[in-house]
């Protein structure tokens, strides 16, 4: 199985920023996608960036294109989430997910980012 972390959220100023990390444990030679999500208050969880494990293709959520990024950092087994221009509507608990072996996903437990002035 695969075990992951998240840090980094916290309360920030509109027009602010955040690092998000998340750190895998375990099978981690499995993994193959490790995603970015999020779920605000009374909403449904949202997809917020994804990449690849081998070659580090990613794609974004309408939402975030032009001020997150995701990255990783393979041989750490971390992946990050630079987050930009944060506004309230950002505000949410933010979930790490890997996706491997055979299509098992595993999920952290989430860390809350808080955009207010």
């Amino acid at each position: 199985q695969v075990q992951l972390v998240e840090s980094g959220g916290g309360l920030v100023q509109p027009g602010g920023s955040l690092r998000l990390s998340c750190v895998a444990s375990g099978l981690t030679f499995s993994i193959y996608r490790m995603s970015w999500y999020r779920q605000a208050p009374g909403k449904e969880r949202e997809l917020v960036a994804a990449i690849s494990r081998i070659g580090g293709s990613t794609n974004y959520a309408d939402f975030v294109k032009g001020r997150f990024a995701i990255s990783q950092d393979n041989a750490k087994n971390t992946v990050f989430l630079q987050m930009n221009s944060l506004t309230p509507e950002d505000t949410a608990v933010y979930y790490c997910n890997a996706v491997y072996g055979r299509n098992s996903n595993s999920w952290g437990q989430g860390t809350q980012v808080t955009v207010s002035s």
